[in-house]
């Protein structure tokens, strides 16, 4: 497997699927090595090898663009040490260098790369060792850029991983269809598989210390309905458009209060949104947070919105029903193919959204129908059911090994 991140060195949730489709893999018999960028310990990982490309500290990879296409540079420098890899086409070069000479020594099976951070190696893989590929698509550069565009390098590599790959894996159906309208991918080729919810949320010790967010708590008793959004701060996220949704709700229910988790380049683009529309005081931004502090955002919370501009899947969502929030997303985020008892609204429509809310916070009777839908859907899919398929799709390639 060609990976970006795993948990705890992780950004976002493609880290996250990554390490719970490894580990149902090999609860199946799969015999895994992960190859991530950058060298950290991952103690609690035992049922695979992680392989470290390069000697780059994971917070440095957390700067050099790896999920924000516009600095994705197009100079590439050959003899780059890692020392002074500055750039993510930098790491990425070395990423391949350290996978061609892992090939010379190992002949796997498959070769599994996740996003296009790792379709070069991937496409190595094919090239020079005949090993067949499959190439896994958790978002594309459309979805990055808000569908306005994005980088031409990205989507030049997006192009050639996807033409190359024995097959496609696509997080939903709608990411399906994107890749056959855009890159012009037979849809034969693509198989869909949904992610599920992150092992860690259902079996770790969890408890919920309501002194952790006094203040959000002492809110709630006096009849504040806490909503609540987790990611990264980028446009793909449309959480420009919460905020004027926000503003709309309050102007209607002052007793709203929107909490932003995450952080981004659109950080102090949000504040001063909150800060034009008078809303300040019912806005609190947490910063990045995982682990216990994110849990306990969702168990604080009433409502979950997901506001993408385009979302693949959104595992996020899944994470909030499981805390008993009542979920709102946008008619473009795969999730909504699988949970059915959300309200949903199209990524633009801020009065909807505005309309959405305030429904839910000021209706007991919607907000407990709703829960108890998202509660019998939330789980249907389990990560062996994932690796399943998974496996399925690895010997379906099998056929296609040629000279490795």
């Amino acid at each position: 497997m060609l990976g970006w991140e795993l948990p705890p060195h992780n950004s976002g949730g493609l880290g996250v699927a990554c390490l719970n489709l490894a580990r149902a893999l090999s609860k199946d018999g799969c015999q895994i090595d992960f190859v991530v960028p950058y060298e950290a310990p991952h103690d609690d990982i035992k049922f695979m090898h992680v392989l470290s490309a390069m000697k780059l500290d994971p917070l440095f990879r957390y700067g050099v663009g790896a999920y924000d296409s516009k600095y994705v540079d197009q100079a590439l420098i050959p003899d780059a040490t890692e020392e002074r890899a500055i750039s993510i086409r930098e790491v990425q070069h070395n990423y391949c260098d350290f996978v061609n000479k892992y090939l010379m020594e190992y002949k796997p099976d498959v070769v599994h790369a996740h996003d296009w951070l790792t379709f070069e190696a991937g496409v190595l893989a094919k090239k020079n060792y005949g090993i067949p590929l499959i190439a896994h698509v958790h978002a594309t550069e459309y979805d990055r850029s808000g569908m306005n565009g994005g980088n031409p390098v990205v989507h030049a590599i997006e192009r050639e991983g996807l033409m190359m790959a024995d097959k496609i894996i696509a997080v939903s159906q709608a990411t399906k269809d994107l890749i056959v309208k855009k890159y012009h991918i037979p849809g034969d080729k693509i198989d869909v598989v949904y992610n599920s919810l992150d092992e860690e949320f259902l079996k770790s010790a969890y408890h919920y210390d309501d002194q952790d967010y006094r203040y959000l708590e002492a809110m709630k008793s006096l009849g504040y309905t806490v909503v609540s959004t987790v990611g990264r701060f980028t446009i793909q996220k449309g959480l420009g458009n919460l905020m004027r949704a926000a503003a709309r709700a309050i102007s209607k229910n002052p007793k709203l209060l929107f909490v932003f988790a995450g952080d981004g380049e659109q950080r102090e683009e949000l504040v001063e949104m909150s800060a034009k529309y008078g809303i300040s005081k019912n806005v609190i931004f947490t910063g990045f947070v995982r682990g216990k502090q994110l849990r306990d955002i969702y168990q604080v919370s009433d409502i979950f919105v997901m506001s993408s501009i385009s979302e693949p899947f959104g595992l996020t969502a899944l994470e909030a029903a499981h805390h008993g929030n009542v979920l709102i997303i946008t008619k473009q985020s795969g999730v909504a193919e699988v949970i059915r008892s959300s309200m949903e609204y199209d990524f633009w429509d801020v009065e909807k959204l505005a309309d959405e809310i305030i429904a839910i916070s000021k209706s007991q009777a919607l907000s407990n129908t709703l829960r108890d839908g998202i509660k019998r859907e939330y789980r249907r899919i389990s990560w062996s059911d994932i690796a399943e398929k998974i496996i399925s799709v690895y010997n379906e390639v099998d056929k296609h090994k040629e000279f490795c």
